[in-house]
């Protein structure tokens, strides 16, 4: 990637043209796409200085772009951290409740975003980077990046509760794609699974659980495709090592 002349206005892999602004934004390093479009409904985009629109396109050699008031691009290095998240931290920059986000405890200069969603009960590893093409791809189901939870539920699971995990469940925002399912421990009144999934959607193994009449007690996500949170004490965060970096970058075909 490289900026040239007056601020604002950059050069994206050699390329010119018109493409989509959250296309421009997230391979500038500025979040995944999902956290583009959302800056870009907040108001906080400006092209040729006018608000911009979700869905507008731009010419990444002609247009200047703002962002919180800063031209789109900057000098900041490519940073990638994972945080062991506890509960009671929202996965994303603002909330309406003003509730503490996982930003708050990675307090590194650059402007840094969460990967995906991890809700505000739940625990585990949380991606969070500057490199857009990199969080776009751990995002989308397409990739098929594995993410794996352990999960303890209320109720004894049943074998056919597990083959319907395994096959899909159909939720009401469509068919989920078959996941890895393990039952780890039952004990009482409890059970304890591993689910693999390759989607993201909001709450999605908490509605896949709950499907199949089970109520979520904890929620832990364990791995994100090569990464681990491997004696990473809840609460912390660390950077990634560079052959880890390289390790998902292969995950996702980079």
């Amino acid at each position: 990637m490289r900026f040239v002349g007056k601020l604002g206005i950059i050069g994206l892999k050699g390329e010119s043209g018109v493409e989509r602004l959250q296309k421009v934004m997230a391979q500038a390093g500025i979040g995944s796409r999902r956290v583009c479009e959302e800056l870009i409904r907040q108001g906080r985009v400006v092209v040729n200085g006018q608000p911009a629109v979700l869905g507008q396109r731009v010419d990444v050699k002609a247009d200047t772009i703002l962002v919180d008031g800063r031209p789109l691009g900057g000098s900041e290095r490519k940073r990638y951290f994972i945080l062991n998240k506890p509960r009671g931290f929202v996965t994303t920059s603002r909330d309406q409740f003003d509730r503490p986000s996982v930003l708050d405890l990675v307090p590194v200069p650059e402007r840094i975003y969460p990967v995906g969603r991890l809700d505000y009960d739940s625990e585990g590893l949380v991606l969070l980077t500057n490199d857009g093409e990199l969080a776009y791809r751990v995002m989308h189901p397409r990739f098929e990046l594995p993410k794996t939870y352990r999960v303890r539920v209320r109720g004894q699971v049943s074998p056919d509760a597990v083959n319907m995990l395994r096959t899909g469940i159909l939720l009401e925002d469509g068919p989920t794609v078959p996941a890895k399912v393990d039952v780890l421990k039952v004990d009482g009144g409890e059970s304890v699974l591993r689910i693999v999934i390759t989607e993201g959607r909001n709450r999605q193994v908490r509605r896949m659980c709950a499907a199949v009449g089970h109520e979520v007690l904890r929620l832990v996500r364990e791995a994100l495709g090569p990464l681990t949170l491997r004696g990473l004490p809840t609460g912390k965060y660390r950077e990634l090592r560079p052959q880890e970096i390289k390790r998902l970058y292969r995950a996702v075909g980079l």
